[in-house]
């Protein structure tokens, strides 16, 4: 995260004007929202227990990582759930060529997907917040590499984009004013806009209201009623900094002539907790500010400059992360505390329950997990690659020499393997998913000497 800065206006208007009569779909899912799991403390629940809350207990349908962690990444297999996840800031110049981008796809996608929903993978995380030339000047050829790696890999449905604070503008208020840093704008981002337009991938910004505020705009950061602030080239008054915000992205795109380029949000959030004579910095602010910024997001309502657009969204964060330096308030972002009680309600739980602690896993000594007839042999060795290589799943009985290695099929392996992995992940539903390849049963499939777990 990093602050904002805004000044300097510039009229835009000639610009903006036929952006504003363009037709922007609605999104298909009326509530949609993401979240970033951060994992900055030392008494976080296992990754199993998170995916399984999320999966069963919230609204929550997409997860991003600041890293690659494959034990994160592994927990969200089966779920459904889209997950982010993040390249390295060190690991951007060797994304910027191919060979590295292909080794990185092959050791960090590969032996997750399909079964971990992969939805796009962010290269570094706010690089032009560094100052790191080098990071710079190899941050686009990194989004090039890492999307011709993935293509070559089969993987087209990974998307690739890299987030940005609100610190790329050089201004920012009014809105209409919107730009890049000079020097940055034509060099950077223009062709970074231009990759995002021709792979039909988001351009990633963290719009923070939090990082903008003052005790006299405190409502209008809040979406809370206020007089509003007046953009006098578009003529409009903005009555939150949200839109605010968005909007003067939205300009500094439309200056360069890429307006029609998607935005998502990586990041925004409000602490619940700060230090002593924060104004605004309590559970009741906190709760306006996210719960008012999903039903904003996910309405279809759009931003003045950007009308009836829905955008992709991750609130920051998932749960309060006490190892998080700096100011208290950076240790109480979180919707939840460590053992899932929610630090406040902002209408994510399903069925609004507001108690703690995971869905338990349901009782299944008479269930096991076996290959849905149909699966083709490429899609049970996947299930038995996958299930085998999650520690704590012990494959050996399939082993030659085991006495689960007859029938020597992919049918009978998988069948093993896939109900080891369902009895040791928790016995949920997603657990024998398997991208769709996996059925539950409550007849024991066990024979012989070969006994499957249950």
């Amino acid at each position: 995260m990093a602050k904002n800065l805004c000044n300097s206006p510039t009229p835009l208007f000639a610009l903006i004007l036929p952006m504003l009569l363009l037709n922007y779909p609605l999104s298909s899912n009326a509530f949609s929202i993401g979240v970033n799991y951060g994992a900055l403390a030392d008494n976080l629940p296992p990754p199993a227990q998170v995916a399984a809350f999320l999966k069963d207990r919230t609204f929550i349908d997409r997860v991003k990582l600041f890293d690659s962690n494959p034990d994160m990444i592994r927990a969200f297999a089966g779920t459904g759930i889209a997950l982010i996840i993040t390249a390295a800031n060190s690991d951007i110049p060797s994304l910027s060529r191919l060979p590295g981008a292909t080794s990185w796809v092959a050791n960090n996608i590969s032996p997750f997907y399909p079964a971990t929903n992969i939805s796009l993978i962010a290269v570094g995380n706010e690089i032009l917040a560094t100052a790191d030339r080098n990071l710079i000047a190899h941050l686009v050829p990194a989004l090039r590499s890492l999307s011709a790696a993935l293509s070559a890999a089969g993987f087209h449905q990974i998307r690739v984009s890299t987030p940005h604070s609100l610190g790329i503008l050089s201004a920012s208020e009014p809105p209409s004013s919107g730009r890049f840093r000079r020097g940055y704008d034509r060099v950077i981002f223009a062709p970074m806009l231009d990759f995002h337009r021709k792979s039909k991938t988001p351009f990633v910004v963290n719009p923070y209201p939090y990082f903008g505020y003052s005790s006299r705009t405190l409502n209008y950061a809040l979406f809370k009623p206020n007089p509003g602030f007046f953009d006098p080239v578009t003529r409009i008054n903005y009555t939150n900094m949200f839109d605010a915000q968005m909007d003067a992205v939205f300009s500094a795109m439309s200056r360069l002539g890429y307006g029609d380029v998607q935005i998502a949000v990586g990041e925004s959030g409000w602490p619940s907790a700060g230090d002593p004579g924060q104004v605004g910095i309590n559970v009741e602010d906190a709760a306006s500010y996210n719960g008012q910024l999903i039903q904003h997001v996910t309405s279809g309502k759009g931003t003045p400059l950007m009308p009836n657009r829905t955008f992709e969204t991750y609130v920051f964060s998932l749960f309060n992360e006490d190892l998080k330096p700096g100011p208290t308030a950076e240790r109480n972002f979180g919707l939840f505390r460590p053992d899932f009680s929610p630090v406040y309600d902002v209408g994510v739980l399903r069925g609004g329950s507001q108690g703690g602690g995971p869905t338990p896993a349901p009782t299944a000594a008479s269930k096991w997990c076996v290959a849905a007839g149909g699966a083709t042999e490429a899609a049970l060795q996947a299930n038995i690659d996958y299930a085998c290589s999650t520690a704590g799943v012990d494959c050996r009985p399939i082993q030659a020499g085991g006495p689960c290695f007859d029938p020597n099929t992919a049918q009978a392996h998988a069948n093993y393997a896939m109900n080891a992995y369902y009895q040791f992940a928790g016995r949920h539903v997603f657990n024998c998913d398997f991208g769709r390849t996996g059925v539950i049963v409550t007849k024991n499939p066990s024979y012989g000497n070969c006994k499957y777990d249950a």
